[in-house]
């Protein structure tokens, strides 16, 4: 069945009756300027190269050739193709870390951007260089909640990770242990393919459970990387005008344990990589690259075969045969008379032209019709001569 993958764009056909419309107004004005020097029949000799036919056949052509550009353009499909994708990579689940402490800088500088943009900007980065890995994604800060299952849609990965934030967390706190217990449940049940869980945190474990769930995962096969997000020195936690306090009414300072981190991914035989160091996704794409791709299994699906092409290449020999053709008369076809018999029943003969030796037709009657004429302009001027001499006798 014939559809077209942008149809709204076939409503530019219209143009092709405004393009006509504009070519016949052109045509008419030119009749007109010509009338103005005299009887078209009578200035058609002059231009014995002119013809009456090319004009219209170039029209038409540019017309098709545009409506083929139309065409294309609406990408029009019709049949079937089926296509097997096969993909190997591991599977990933990132746990990322929503808690307040993530709106605290990230640098030194109380300046710099926030821990939670750097990253987003650092998972946005890896999403573009896992190739046919399958990723899913964990939110966590006192609780844990599943934002999106495992999938190769890293375009939906973005634009989730795009919408995260510590108001969308009910529960404040950080649970690294909850985020790492719920991550495993969303790896599938294929024993052959490698599992692996990314930690992106600042590492300010509340429940003191890391630990014990990561050498849990690990027991089922499960690697855990972590990125350590923010500084060692400490930041405040904006929260509206102010910054966060405790119940002494002090700032809360908040810090990256770089040291619980370390001891998280050495416990899931990982790596651990500073999220602020230049080379941090470096070393992760090479360490998850280090684990054995899987074959996912053959997907066949069902694509509708495009056919611009065939309306592209008549758009372009159109358009060539348009630039080849000239408006004038084809010099080997002046010779070729075929509508002979139709002149003979208008009034036109033949003549035969002694210096060029080609054949012309002209009206039978074209030489007696203007010696008619000067007769009848010399006798009026004799009439008018003798009106006068009369007249000068009286």
């Amino acid at each position: 069945m014939l559809d077209f993958a942008n149809p709204i764009l076939l409503i530019l056909l219209v143009s092709l009756p405004v393009v006509y419309f504009l070519y016949w107004l052109a045509k008419l004005s030119r009749r007109r300027k010509i009338a103005r020097f005299g009887n078209p029949s009578t200035l058609a000799p002059l231009m014995p190269d002119a013809s009456h036919y090319k004009a219209g056949i170039k029209i038409t052509l540019q017309l098709i050739a545009l409506a083929a550009v139309v065409i294309i353009l609406a990408r029009p499909r019709f049949g079937e193709t089926e296509q097997t994708d096969s993909k190997r990579g591991i599977e990933v689940m990132i746990a990322f870390d929503a808690s307040r402490s993530m709106l605290a800088a990230s640098t030194d500088d109380p300046k710099s951007i926030s821990r939670l943009k750097r990253a987003k900007l650092l998972l946005e980065k890896l999403t573009d260089r896992l190739g046919n890995d399958k990723v899913g994604l964990v939110v966590f800060a006192g609780d844990a909640k599943v934002k999106l299952p495992l999938t190769t849609d890293y375009y939906s990965a973005k634009l989730i990770l795009n919408d995260l934030d510590p108001s969308l967390m009910p529960y404040q706190g950080t649970s690294i242990s909850e985020a790492i217990n719920l991550s495993k449940k969303c790896f599938s049940n294929k024993k052959d393919v490698k599992k692996c869980i990314i930690l992106l945190t600042d590492a300010e474990d509340h429940d003191g459970n890391a630990i014990d769930a990561t050498k849990a995962v690990v027991d089922s096969g499960i690697q855990v990387n972590v990125i350590g997000v923010g500084t060692s020195k400490g930041a405040r936690i904006p929260i509206g005008s102010g910054y966060l306090t405790d119940n002494d009414g002090k700032e809360v300072i908040t810090a990256v344990n770089e040291n619980a981190a370390k001891e998280i991914a050495k416990a899931g035989k990982g790596l651990y990589v500073n999220g602020s160091n230049t080379d941090a996704l470096d070393k992760l794409v090479q360490q998850l690259d280090n684990l054995q791709k899987s074959d996912f299994g053959a997907v066949k699906y069902k694509n509708s075969a495009e056919q611009f092409p065939l309306f592209a290449w008549l758009a372009l020999t159109l358009l060539i045969c348009d630039i080849l053709l000239l408006e004038r008369k084809t010099s080997w076809l002046k010779h070729i008379h075929f509508f002979a018999e139709l002149n003979k029943k208008k009034g036109y003969r033949r003549e035969k032209n002694e210096t060029h030796g080609s054949d012309k037709i002209r009206p039978y009657n074209l030489a007696d019709l203007h010696a008619g004429t000067c007769c009848c302009h010399y006798g009026l001027m004799l009439f008018r001569h003798v009106q006068q001499d009369r007249a000068k006798c009286d």
